[in-house]
Parts: structure tokens; C-alpha cells; sequence
């Protein structure tokens, strides 16, 4: 089992270079990869078919009892092999799907392996808590997958849709998840379902669950979701919602059903809800003209057959189950790979517009025929012999239901049998099809595509429908094995005195008496879609639950715009005000109550420090007279300067250095955001509106000075902090208190802090770069390249009235001939030989106004200086003051000299790496360091230390934590560089592009 962990690990992390280095080719790695991952777990074959539960456990947190605990028992193993089985399949049909002009194809293969290994890692998760995290994972890729063309608006609503849907399910299910783990004190799935607490909230925890699968499943009234989610890209359906995401809530209920199968609601609920969803999904299939959307409806049917059969909770049941759904996963999954060779080859997926397909492509027509065959159920199929299955444990289910139960499922089969040939015939068909229909616009014309000629993709894309509909023929024929296999899975369930077997004869049975009508009735019901085109066409289109959906969003938008127009008036200083207005009442109130005050208090310890204060208090009521925004942002800025001299009488030089740098950096990104600002705030106020403004703010200062001083005095134990430099050195084997604090003592803490960080410079990016966003940062080589690429677009670039528009092949967007002129007139002076003899490699690009000689000779000799000493703080940190946090702090100061000195091209000369590789870098450093831990036995973010006395050297310690404060620099320097890139070099683009609009508009009017 670990070997296949590790290789579908290794799969996700060289999936990005992998398909940027190849394209669409880099996908057949990717997929040999997760290949392996599947032979691994075949090899676990005799163990798992024995009774044995291969498995391994890594504690993650200790103290609630989790840990990272997984398991590979018959029904864990099965899924397994269709998440790396089918997975590898369409990583190799990816590389005949997608083009290498595919945008955002390395994004792509990422998350899709990360959604391989994320699932893998849901269907063998023995910890009840772990797996509800790889739950919710899978909904947050699923929802990147879909909207991978995130530039189609149907994208990105199917997308969201399919999050809000799913996410919402998992949240009900996460309060049952805590209601089974407190009652059952454990958070082991084996045990919560081995031996189960039955009390009074057990009932409402396992419907919780069953809520989370059936969103997760797409069962009625959740099933609206699939449909929409074909709006995603071909392999995306093919995986997802063919063979791995749709079964996780099959999965679940099979997991449950040994031990809650018989709690009240459990029957109630689930066999009902799979039943209708099996009507309905076959119903909506007969409608369909896009065999991708057919099949989306067909899928909702099947799994409501699914959900029905796993949820009886029998022996034969669970055989029957785990054979639908092996048998729907090949399939289905095969036949979305087939609607995507048809749409790429041929550039339709409607049926009424396809003719001579059959004809032309007998390989693609063998296995589409035979795919909608097992799809239909039809001999000799593992969908006949799986739905013969499903009908047999109906049969002899001993309860109340099992007639109209097994009655139901017949009716919903006979839909199956028609929208199966409806597929079929539909994309095979050579007779050409007449344009009108009774429940489309007749006036809708369909071009009528010739498929008969042979397509220069050939037969790539279909290697995956044949190896999966080979596996299907096998498994018919000789199902030994997976029977085996299903045998194992309802091992833990009631069996009865004839345990189902897999068998494509049991002899002329009732269940082979019904599938045989089922078929007939199928076929007649396919015969007349006609007449059953126009009874559908009756039903009236309110009672679709997407439209609910619609109308749901649409409500809830209204309703919190009105919310927002009563509640948030009078902008910013009017929500500021409500806030410290409801932050005095609260605190105050409490101060005043518990009235916790130390016994002794001490207004300063020397002269200085009264002295300092005063300043500050100077500083911050000038700050509030400066009219100029420039002063007030001095100012404040004055304020943190005494905290730093504060910091550094009372002997703490490690926050003095960090308030030094923050407050630097703070100031400057303040200086970069006035630009875009009016240089003087509003005219002043009467003194009627100002002094409220100053009782708020006397008032909040007055009650936080009484927080510090009731924290002060609410303390009756001697504080912790005074063994930290105790366990900072027995410990973390550094004398540098603060530093061993966030790198080794409460690392935790850290992480989630540069979390943080990483989003804040997300965010920033995402404020300033609306609509365009690229990973580069510009430069002059850049900018040069940009250039000579526009001149050969345009060699002849005399602004003429109403030319038309260059493309600028960098960003895609249009370049009027004006400012194409100007671009090329602003860069025609730099060339190699005038950027070395420059200080500063952008220097040149400044207009001469601009420039500073001396500024550029003084940056130039302090920048390497400055980057040393970043690290010399960085690797003494731990010892001295100092750390990553320091470090990045004054490596981005030196950056922000760069940029000062020479503008935003500067930025790219000086670090030519991409912000968000820094952010990254440094995250998954960080997070690393914790996982490393774990490999040897201990908890997540445990420090191991390696120490050795070396010759001439001496005495030498290398720790993790170092590793972990190398990931806390990369992040600092990753936000500061990217906010200089926001704040700076991206407002410098906007301005220069505000002066072309202005200069282009003022040319068209001449």
C-alpha cells in the first residue's frame, strides 16, 4: 500500500513540469505513474482476498486522537483499483484529448492527480476525521476542475453550483461525523462500525451522513448538479463523475451499512430518494440531444440504482452493489471518452447531427455499441450480469418492500434500456435524421455532419474505451475473481442460507424473467420516442430543481444586497465607528464588572520611556491634524518607531528589529498606495461631526489600556513564559528565545501566520490585477522581447485613424497603433550595451527627470550588503537576533530600494522569479519540514536535530527547524515582492496605460 501512496504522490508533484515541459505528450508520464500506483495495489491481491487488512497508522493529533491511519480491506482495495485504474486511463486519453495550445494545461494535470491522490487516500482513510478532510478536498478540486475554462461563464456557474451542492452536504455530514465520534470515544472507522454506540443522537448522526452522501452522489434533491458539471472538460467526466468522485457517497453507505443499516431513517431515507433518482435521471436521459448531458442523466440514474441496492444493507446486497458499481464505472467512463473522440473529431456531440459514424469508424462503433450494451444491461456484459445481481438481492430482501422495491428498479431499468439505445443508435446511426422534434424549436436547423471520413487523430483516444470494455467482457465472462472480491466486501453483513454469487447463468431465475422484460419494454420504449417526446414535453419546466437552485441564489442575492443597504451606511468610517462603538460596549462593560486589576502598578521604569511616549503621543494627535496624506502616513509612522525604541530599552532587540522592519515596509506600502490617492484628505469637519469621532476613540483607547491591565491582573499562576528559555534551549537547542518560539515551540502557530501571508498577497494581487494576471514579473528583456515582437506585427506603425488594433501577444489584448508607437519609441534606447553601463539595469527606462545618479550608485553598492545580511539573519536566528521572518523582511527592503531607484522593471532585473514561485516555495517548505517529522515516527512539525563534532570544524547541530524559518523567509520576501509587484510595478502599468487611453482618445479626436 505505501508504494502505491508514494507513486501516486510523485505523480502529483511532476504533473506540472511534466505537461510544461511536453504539453499534452507530458501526460503519458504522468499516467505510467499512476499505473504503477495500480499494479501495487494488484499485487496486494492475496492478502486482501485472504481476509488480511494491509495497513499503517502516523498520528497527527495526539491529543483528539487522530491520526493518519489507512487500511486496505476488500471494499477499501476495490475502490482503490478504480480510482488508479480508471485514473490512468484518462491521463493517457488526456494526451490525445487536449492540445499543447490548451491553456492552463500544467494547472490542469496537476489538480487531476491531486484529485487521484486525494481520493485514493478518502477510500482508504481509516480515521473517521481524516477521511471528512479528503472529502472536502475532493469538492474544492472537483470544483477547479470543472471550471478549468474559467473564461466560459457556464463554467464557472457549473463549478460553483457543484461546490455549493457538495459543500453543503459535507457540512451536515461534519456534525454527524462529531456526534458518532464523541459517542463512540474513537475516531476509527473500524470501530465506530464494528461495535457502534447506539444513544438518542445516533439516528440524526448517521442521517447527517447519509445527507453528505447523498450531495456528494448527486441524489435526489441533490442530483441537478451532475448534469450541469458537463460544462467541465471530457476527462474531467470521465473521472469524476464516471468512476471516482459520484461513488465516494456509494462508498460511504457501503462502509456504514454493516453497522447503522438497521438504525431508524436509514431504509426510510436512502431507498426512496435512490429510487426516485433512478426514474427521474432515466426519464431526463430520453430528452437529450448531447449524448455528454445524456450520459450525465444516465449516470444520476444509475447511481441512484446504486444508492438503492448498497443501501438494503444485505449480504447479497453488497455483492450485487460493489458489482454495479465496478461494472458502471467501466462503462461509463468509457463512454465519455468516446462522446469526447466524437466531439474533437468531428465537432458536435448532438446527435441529431452526427450520420455515417457507424460506417466510417467500425473500431469507434464496436465499442461504442458494446459499451451502451453494458450500459443497458444487456448479455454478455458486466452490466447484465451486475443489474441480474441487483435484481436477485431485491428479491430476496426479507422486508415489507422488497416487491414494489424490486418492481420500481424494473421500471427504472427500462429507461435505462432506451436512453442506452438512444445513445447508441443516436451516435451510429447512417440515416439521416429530420431537424424538427416535438419537444425542440422546430425551427432549429441541425447541419447534418459527415462522420464516414477517416480523422486525422486516428484511434488514439480510443485505447482507454477498449482497454475498459475488454475489462468488462472479463469480468463477464469470468468473474471468479470479482466475486471473490464482493464476497469479501459483505463478509461483515448478514448473509442468508444462499449467499449470492457473481455469475453471468444462474439458470432461468425470476431475476432472469424480469431483466428479459425489462429488455423488450426497453426496446418498445425506444421505438416509440416520439410519442414519448411529446408526453415530455408537457411536463412543465418549473418543477426542475436547477431552477429552484437559480431562483434560490437569486433570493438570497437580493435579499443580502437589501441587508446590506440597510445595515451599511455611511462608508468606511461608518462601519469603523459601528465596530469600536460594539467593541467599547462589550469590553467595557466586562472591564467594569469583573474589575481585575493588578495590586501594583508601575507608570514607567526611566525617563526615556516617558520621553518616548510623549512622542508618540505627539505623533499620533499630529497625525490626526495633517491635512497632506504623505505627513499622516509620517506620522503613524513615528508612532511604530517608538515602539521600536520601547522594544528596545526594555532589552527585547529581536522585536525591535521586527517592529524596524515591518514599519518600514508598512510606510512604503502606504507611500505606494497614496499615489493613486488625493494628495489632501477632504476639507475639515465641524466640530459637531468630529467630536463623536474623538469620544470613540479616547473610549477604545481607554478600554484597551484596561484589557492590558486586567490580563495583567487576572494572572494568579506563575506565567509560562518564564521557562521559555528553559525549553528553548533543552528544547529547540537555540538561545534566541523568540525564534526557537516560532519556528520549533509553537510552529504551529507560525504556519498558520505565513498561511496568512500567502493569502494577503493573493489577495492584494487579485485587487490590483482585476483582469489580467500573469505569473511574470516585467523587465527589460522581457520588455525587449515584448518589443521586437510588436515590431514584427507592425513594421509600418503611423498612427491612422481608425486602423485596427495590433494584438499584444503578451497580455492578448488590443494595442492601438498609438500606443504600439510609444512602447516601441520607450524601449528603443535600451539595449545590451547601454543596460551595462547602467547602475541599475532599468535605470534607462526612467525619463531624465526622474533619475538619480547617486540614488542609483548608492542602491546599486547597498543591495548585495543587504541581501547578506538578510541571510546572516536568517542562519543566526536561532541563536541571535534574527530569523526568516527578519531576513525576508530585509531582503524585501532591499528590494524595495531596487525599485524605488529604477521603477518597475527594476523588480525584474533584481529577482526574476515570479512572486507567487516565492509564496509557494516557501509554504510547501515549511509544510514539508512538518510532514518530515512524521516519516520518522513523530507528530506533524516535531523538530529533529542531527548533531556531530566535525574535524577543524568542531561541534555542529542542523535542526528542521532551520529547514521550516528558510519556508518563513521565502514567504516574507515572496509577500513583500508581490505587493511591490501589485502596489508598485502594477499601479505604474495602470497609470501608463490611463495616459494611453487618454493620448489614444485625444488622436482619434485630431
Amino acid at each position: 500500500m505505501p508504494v502505491a501512496f508514494v507513486a501516486v504522490l510523485v505523480a502529483m508533484l511532476i504533473a506540472w513540469p511534466s505537461v510544461r515541459r511536453w504539453g499534452s505528450r507530458g501526460f503519458v508520464p504522468i499516467g505510467a505513474v499512476v499505473a504503477v500506483a495500480f499494479v501495487a495495489l494488484l499485487a496486494e491481491a492475496p492478502k486482501v482476498l485472504s481476509g488480511a487488512v494491509p495497513a499503517f497508522d502516523l498520528p497527527w493529533i495526539p491529543q483528539l486522537g487522530v491520526s493518519l491511519s489507512f487500511q486496505l480491506d476488500a471494499l477499501s482495495w476495490a475502490m482503490s483499483l478504480v480510482v488508479t485504474g480508471v485514473g490512468a486511463l484518462v491521463l493517457f486519453y488526456c494526451s490525445a484529448y487536449f492540445t499543447d495550445s490548451e491553456p492552463s494545461l500544467s494547472r490542469f494535470a496537476t489538480l487531476l492527480t491531486s484529485f487521484a491522490a486525494v481520493m485514493l487516500g478518502l477510500v482508504t482513510s481509516d480515521d473517521i476525521v481524516v477521511m471528512f478532510v479528503f472529502w472536502e478536498v475532493t469538492s474544492v478540486l472537483s470544483y477547479l476542475l470543472i471550471g478549468h475554462t474559467s473564461d466560459r461563464r457556464e463554467s464557472r456557474g457549473a463549478a460553483l453550483q457543484a461546490l455549493l451542492v457538495t459543500t453543503f452536504g459535507g457540512l451536515i455530514m461534519l456534525v454527524g461525523v462529531a456526534i458518532l465520534v464523541v459517542d463512540n470515544g474513537t475516531t476509527s472507522l473500524t470501530q465506530i462500525i464494528a461495535d457502534p454506540v447506539m444513544s438518542a443522537g445516533t439516528p440524526w448522526a448517521v442521517l447527517m451522513i447519509v445527507i453528505g452522501a447523498l450531495s456528494k452522489s448527486a441524489i435526489v434533491p441533490f442530483h441537478f448538479w451532475l448534469p450541469s458539471a458537463m460544462a467541465g472538460p471530457t476527462p474531467v467526466s470521465a473521472y469524476l463523475h464516471s468512476a471516482a468522485m459520484v461513488k465516494a457517497g456509494i462508498y460511504l453507505v457501503l462502509r456504514f451499512a454493516p453497522g447503522y443499516a438497521q438504525v431508524p431513517g436509514w431504509h426510510e431515507v436512502l431507498v426512496p430518494l435512490g429510487l426516485v433518482t433512478l426514474l427521474i435521471g432515466g426519464w431526463r436521459a430520453l430528452r437529450q440531444y448531447d449524448l455528454k448531458l445524456l450520459l450525465a442523466y444516465g449516470t444520476v440514474s444509475q447511481l441512484g440504482l446504486l444508492i438503492t441496492v448498497a443501501a438494503i444493507g444485505t449480504h447479497d446486497a453488497a455483492v450485487a452493489a460493489l458489482a454495479l458499481l465496478v461494472a458502471h464505472s467501466l462503462f461509463k467512463a468509457s463512454l465519455f471518452m468516446i462522446v469526447g473522440v466524437i466531439d474533437h473529431n468531428f465537432g458536435t456531440r448532438d446527435l441529431r447531427a452526427l450520420r455515417g459514424l457507424g460506417r466510417g469508424h467500425p473500431l469507434l462503433a464496436v465499442v461504442t455499441a458494446l459499451s451502451a450494451a453494458s450500459m443497458a444491461g444487456l448479455p454478455p456484459m458486466l452490466g447484465f450480469l451486475a443489474k441480474e445481481s441487483a435484481l436477485t438481492a431485491m428479491l430476496d430482501w426479507q422486508h415489507g418492500w422488497s416487491v414494489w422495491v424490486t418492481a420500481v428498479a424494473a421500471l427504472g431499468s427500462v429507461l435505462t434500456v432506451a436512453y442506452s439505445a438512444r445513445f447508441a443508435f443516436g451516435a451510429l446511426s447512417s440515416r439521416p435524421r429530420k431537424t424538427g422534434s416535438s419537444n425542440v424549436d422546430t425551427s432549429t436547423v441541425h447541419v447534418l455532419v459527415d462522420c464516414s471520413q477517416p480523422q486525422a487523430h486516428g484511434n488514439v483516444g480510443l485505447i482507454g474505451p477498449v482497454i475498459l470494455l475488454g475489462l468488462s467482457l472479463l469480468l463477464a465472462v469470468w468473474p471468479t475473481g470479482l466475486d471473490h472480491l464482493a464476497t469479501a466486501t459483505a463478509a461483515a453483513l448478514p448473509a442468508g442460507e444462499h449467499p449470492l454469487h457473481l455469475a453471468l447463468w444462474h439458470g432461468f431465475t425470476p431475476a432472469l424473467g424480469i431483466s428479459a422484460i425489462v429488455i423488450a419494454l426497453g426496446a418498445l420504449l425506444f421505438v416509440l420516442r416520439r410519442p414519448v417526446a411529446k408526453l415530455q414535453a408537457r411536463v412543465p419546466d418549473w418543477i426542475e430543481l436547477s431552477r429552484w437552485y437559480s431562483a434560490t441564489l437569486a433570493a438570497t442575492d437580493w435579499i443580502s444586497a437589501r441587508v446590506t443597504l440597510f445595515a451599511q451606511r455611511g462608508g468606511l468610517p461608518g462601519y469603523l465607528g459601528t465596530v469600536f462603538v460594539a467593541f467599547v460596549a462589550a469590553l467595557g462593560l466586562a472591564l467594569l464588572r469583573v474589575q481585575l486589576w493588578p495590586g501594583e502598578m508601575v507608570p514607567f521604569h526611566s525617563v526615556a520611556q516617558l520621553g518616548i511616549a510623549a512622542l508618540m503621543a505627539v505623533a499620533a494627535l499630529a497625525a490626526v491634524r495633517a491635512r497632506r496624506r504623505l505627513l499622516a502616513m509620517l506620522l503613524v509612522g513615528a508612532t511604530g518607531y517608538g515602539m521600536v525604541a520601547l522594544f528596545t530599552l526594555q532589552g527585547a532587540p529581536d522585536l525591535a528589529l521586527t517592529q524596524l522592519l515591518v514599519e518600514t515596509v508598512t510606510l512604503v506600502i502606504f507611500v505606494l498606495v497614496a499615489r493613486r490617492l488625493p494628495r489632501h484628505f477632504e476639507r475639515a469637519e465641524g466640530i459637531k461631526r468630529v467630536w463623536p469621532k474623538a469620544v470613540i476613540a479616547v473610549a477604545v483607547g481607554a478600554v484597551m489600556g484596561g484589557v492590558a491591565l486586567a490580563v495583567v491582573g487576572a494572572r494568579s499562576q506563575t506565567p509560562i513564559s518564564a521557562q521559555m528559555p528553559d525549553l528553548a534551549y533543552l528544547e529547540g537547542y537555540g538561545r534566541n528565545v523568540v525564534n526557537v518560539l516560532l519556528v520549533d515551540l509553537r510552529g504551529w502557530d507560525t504556519m498558520g501566520e505565513i498561511s496568512v501571508l500567502v493569502a494577503v498577497a493573493t489577495g492584494v494581487a487579485s485587487l490590483v490585477f482585476v483582469t489580467h494576471r500573469t505569473g511574470r514579473v516585467p523587465s527589460i528583456s522581457a520588455q525587449g522581447q515584448r518589443r521586437r515582437r510588436l515590431q514584427r506585427l507592425a513594421p509600418v506603425v503611423e498612427p491612422v485613424t481608425g486602423a485596427l488594433p495590433v494584438v499584444d501577444p503578451n497580455t492578448g489584448r488590443p494595442v492601438s497603433q498609438t500606443a504600439l508607437q510609444r512602447t516601441i519609441d520607450a524601449h528603443d534606447e535600451v539595449d545590451d550595451d547601454s543596460t551595462r553601463r547602467s547602475w541599475l539595469m532599468a535605470g534607462r527606462t526612467l525619463a531624465p527627470d526622474h533619475r538619480s545618479l547617486m540614488v542609483e550608485v548608492v542602491v546599486r553598492l547597498l543591495f548585495l550588503p543587504l541581501m547578506l545580511i538578510s541571510v546572516m539573519l536568517l542562519i543566526a536566528g536561532h541563536n541571535q537576533p534574527g530569523g526568516g521572518f527578519a531576513g525576508g523582511l530585509v531582503a524585501g527592503l532591499a528590494l524595495v530600494l531596487r525599485y524605488l531607484a529604477a521603477g518597475r522593471y527594476e523588480l525584474g532585473e533584481a529577482l526574476p522569479v515570479p512572486p507567487g514561485v516565492l509564496l509557494g516555495t516557501g509554504l510547501a517548505t515549511a509544510v514539508g519540514t512538518g510532514a518530515l517529522s512524521m516519516l520518522f515516527g513523530e507528530p506533524f512539525l516535531t523538530s529533529l536535530w542531527w548533531q556531530a563534532t566535525l574535524p577543524i570544524i568542531g561541534e555542529v547541530k542542523l535542526g528542521t527547524p532551520t529547514l521550516f524559518d528558510i519556508g518563513v523567509y521565502l514567504v516574507v520576501l515572496g509577500l513583500v515582492f508581490d505587493v511591490l509587484r501589485s502596489l508598485g510595478a502594477g499601479i505604474d502599468e495602470q497609470s501608463v496605460s490611463d495616459e494611453s487611453i487618454v493620448d489614444d482618445w485625444a488622436e482619434g479626436v485630431r
